[in-house]
């Protein structure tokens, strides 16, 4: 059975989270129709829309190819993505992708709840602390975390990436749990500014200490934090291993997104 508030929930996405938000901090930004260009630093491009419009599938293959042509005419842009979305109206729009070379990741669930229902007194197991990370030494030691959880080698690469986007001056926080000193769970806080939401992301605990309640309690945290910031609503983007996690502490799958990826040839 639908969950009440996801029409209310994704009308509030659609409206507030899409276009502009979604292109903050980009180097140049370029309007194509219903569509936004962005390129970021890092030779990363990003194109978004919040409805085309009812458009037909030429025009929308059109739209394809004249963004295509646009970053190929950046040589700095080495890879570009395309954000789709499960509800959206978009004719033809898979299969121009398909054509132009952009390959599809895995859909993800489009994840939104209030903040102040992931509000909770979770108890941490026996020398377990929790608190807001801001030194560099101890960002480095959550990106290392992080590479382990997810299965990677120690990216020193996406340890100055967190870095970068921790002192962009955008309010992004990041919030660690550890036992003596060792970092065992971590996230995201980050409120999109001009709304009423905030994103969680980058969640992420040691095998070891999974089960134990610590997540929820990272969770709990940014919640709380959210709502000291202003912010009511809480999103993410989820897989199918955090989408039931995420569920379990009330928020609600609204939609789905599914990226595109077009790479440049060597």
């Amino acid at each position: 059975m639908k969950h009440p508030d996801a029409a209310r929930f994704l009308a509030a996405y659609d409206s507030q989270l899409r276009l502009a938000p979604e292109v903050a901090g980009a180097r140049s930004v370029l309007p194509l129709g219903p569509l936004l260009l962005a390129t970021f630093d890092g030779g990363r491009g990003f194109v978004t829309y919040a409805d085309l419009g009812g458009a037909p599938a030429s025009t929308v293959a059109e739209w394809v190819d004249r963004a295509v042509a646009h970053f190929r005419a950046d040589p700095a842009v080495q890879a570009v993505e395309w954000k789709t979305r499960g509800h959206d109206a978009a004719p033809g729009l898979h299969e121009a992708l398909l054509g132009r070379g952009f390959v599809p990741d895995d859909p993800e669930s489009i994840m939104i709840g209030a903040a102040a229902a992931l509000v909770a007194d979770v108890p941490l197991p026996p020398g377990v602390w929790l608190r807001r990370v801001t030194e560099p030494a101890d960002v480095r030691a959550v990106s290392a975390m992080q590479d382990v959880a997810f299965g990677g080698s120690v990216s020193e690469a996406l340890a100055e990436d967190l870095l970068r986007r921790l002192s962009a001056g955008d309010g992004t926080e990041l919030w660690a749990a550890g036992h003596e000193d060792r970092i065992v769970s971590a996230g995201r806080l980050e409120p999109v500014a001009g709304t009423d939401f905030a994103g969680i992301w980058g969640g992420a605990t040691l095998a070891p200490w999974r089960g134990q309640g610590i997540y929820r309690a990272l969770t709990a945290e940014r919640a709380r934090s959210a709502l000291r910031l202003g912010k009511t609503l809480i999103h993410s983007d989820s897989t199918e291993f955090s989408r039931p996690i995420l569920e379990r502490y009330g928020l609600v799958k609204v939609s789905t997104t599914t990226p595109y990826t077009w790479s440049r040839e060597p």
